[in-house]
């Protein structure tokens, strides 16, 4: 029987459907996305109304990474959790968040260490040892302490803030009991993928040697060599190496020339993603060869309520599959109280995510707005990503 040209059309017709509907079905057409998340009236639960994702392969896992700015648990914020009574305080808007991630951390900028009450204004800080019941609450795995405050109480509070957190069973870069152990990543496995944690700080002076096993709580210097050298080895048996950076001048929108060069330098020695801290405000966010920086994600919880950018911050939700970075996810938030940080509104968001500024365009990508958010989605495909 001989099909007539309108048939044969609509068999062509479906036979392509078929096989693009197979590739797509195979993964092949993959699309890493950029997402802003709205939120509720209520300030604890996030909404997802412009939610675009990465169906995985069959057997193909994904992992989700949850970064957040500085935290501070001593001062004002330390006021607010006694006149609440409540060490979990800080955390109650953002918890369930957070702790739904794989894995969970921030920039920890206050030892761990029983003393005295640390006054406003005062630029030394303590946290309560009992402080830790607010991060386990909140679901971190991991809180970097290489920074400008953790030596506040000296080595004896550094200490200290090791066996807190290890009691705790949370774990901490950038920070060991000798300068050897400092500098070792933090390795974890989950669903057979492997993530290396490291951390540097401008804070802390470079050393002539790094193999010392003498004990000494020691915290992890911004030495360029040491750490291509960490990164290219932790590379070598991790799938992804994640680097926290401390640095930067504080109270800028931009990062300055050495933040880039640290963050550049990381990526070219195998790093596939580099977070920033200490700034006190959201910074830019740039995609460098392969791999991606978020320069500073501002404060998290803080009690510098003395203007609107440092009570501003971003939870990073970044998606990992075995390919590599799938997608990013941001969900602004607004510091209240001097304590608490809460999910920003959308108008509110839109100010805090226009401070990533970043160039989308340069990678052929259009922003689309959505109840003035801006949602994005990066293909690898259209645009040209590695």
């Amino acid at each position: 029987m001989k099909l007539s040209s309108k048939n044969k059309a609509i068999l062509i017709e479906l036979v392509v459907a078929l096989i693009i509907g197979f590739f797509i079905l195979q993964g092949n057409i993959i699309e890493p996305t950029i997402n802003i998340s709205n939120t509720l009236q209520n300030d604890s639960t996030p909404i997802n109304n412009n939610q675009s994702f990465i169906e995985p392969k069959e057997n193909d896992s994904v992992i989700t990474i949850m970064a957040v700015g500085d935290i501070m648990l001593s001062r004002d914020v330390n006021t607010k959790i006694q006149k609440y009574n409540d060490y979990n305080y800080p955390f109650l808007k953002t918890a369930d968040l957070l702790k739904s991630a794989d894995i969970t951390f921030g920039n920890l900028e206050s030892p761990i260490t029983p003393g005295r009450k640390i006054n406003t204004n005062e630029m030394v800080f303590r946290a309560d040892p009992e402080s830790v019941e607010g991060l386990k609450l909140a679901g971190f795995d991991l809180v970097t302490l290489t920074n400008n405050h953790t030596l506040n109480f000296g080595k004896e509070g550094l200490s200290d803030t090791f066996k807190y957190l290890n009691t705790a069973g949370i774990e901490y870069m950038g920070a060991g009991e000798t300068v050897k152990d400092a500098y070792l990543p933090v390795i974890k496995e989950i669903n057979g993928m492997i993530f290396a944690f490291l951390a540097y700080s401008y804070a802390t002076e470079p050393l002539s040697a790094y193999d010392s096993e003498k004990p000494n709580p020691t915290l992890a210097a911004m030495d360029f060599d040491k750490m291509k050298q960490d990164v290219a080895r932790a590379s070598e048996s991790a799938d992804f190496v994640i680097v926290s950076m401390h640095d930067g001048y504080e109270y800028q929108f931009t990062p300055n020339q050495h933040q880039k060069d640290f963050a550049h330098a990381a990526i070219e020695s195998g790093a596939d993603l580099v977070v920033g801290h200490h700034p006190h405000v959201v910074q830019t966010m740039e995609q460098y060869q392969d791999g991606y920086i978020l320069y500073s994600l501002g404060n998290f919880v803080f009690d510098q309520m003395w203007s609107q950018e440092t009570r501003e911050g971003i939870i990073a939700e970044i998606t990992f599959s075995k390919k590599g970075i799938s997608a990013f996810e941001f969900f602004p938030v607004v510091i209240e109280d001097y304590a608490q940080p809460r999910f920003a509104d959308a108008e509110e968001a839109g100010v805090i995510i226009e401070r990533l500024d970043f160039n989308y365009q340069a990678i052929g990508v259009d922003p689309v707005r959505e109840n003035s958010l801006t949602g994005l989605t990066i293909s690898k495909e259209h645009a040209n990503l590695p």
